[in-house]
């Protein structure tokens, strides 16, 4: 069995003023580094080995953070960035026009193959954050890694575990810095392969966190 946690990033400053992030940085705020440090608290105990994450700033923040606690430097890829959110990154989401609201539901609201103008689709999302949770088994055995990674992506990633479309409307919210468990296991009971133990959990959080934009 290999069980691979995942963790979203702590809250940034665009978090709060309600920007669109994708693949455009943002720091922490200072509650997003209190929610990493309250993650590192809770992961200390639970034997994580590696820690690899998304090579944006937010989430190398936070996987600095989380390092302090579990005491291993953190590596990272690529391919655990956010959704390339194209002409929509860095915008206001309540200055948005009717037109690119509209173009924003394509990625939440189900439509097959949605992309945003010169963005990226949520299938090639799907594809790259599957892709490095399967490098997960190829660590050594009895590891227990932890992936630091995005809203979105995350949401993309637990979907696929489930046997969802890459394009399936979105409905799992994951809060700055919840913590969710998947393990890839052969169950006579479940599916064979990967399923989700748990997901955004946040109760290592001492105060309401925040998902993409909602208050």
């Amino acid at each position: 069995m290999t069980q691979v946690y995942l963790i979203r990033h702590g809250e940034t400053e665009w978090n709060v003023a309600r920007r669109i992030q994708g693949q455009t940085d943002s720091k922490l705020t200072a509650l997003g580094e209190l929610q990493a440090r309250q993650a590192g608290k809770r992961l200390k105990s639970m034997g994580i080995t590696h820690i690899i994450a998304s090579d944006l700033g937010r989430t190398r923040q936070t996987a600095q953070l989380l390092a302090e606690y579990c005491r291993i430097e953190p590596t990272f890829d690529s391919r655990l960035r956010e959704l390339n959110m194209g002409v929509l990154e860095q915008r206001r989401v309540d200055s948005l026009t009717p037109e690119e609201e509209q173009q924003r539901m394509l990625i939440l609201d189900g439509t097959p193959n949605g992309r945003i103008p010169q963005g990226e689709s949520l299938t090639e999302l799907s594809t790259r954050m599957r892709a490095a949770l399967e490098d997960c088994k190829k660590l050594p055995e009895g590891s227990r890694p932890i992936l630091v990674s995005h809203g979105i992506a995350l949401g993309s990633l637990l979907g696929n575990v489930l046997g969802h479309p890459p394009y399936a409307e979105r409905r799992l919210r994951l809060r700055n810095c919840s913590l969710s468990l998947v393990e890839s296991q052969n169950s006579p009971w479940l599916a064979p392969g990967w399923i989700v133990e748990f997901a955004g959990d946040t109760q290592h959080l001492t105060a309401d966190a925040l998902d993409e934009i909602q208050r």
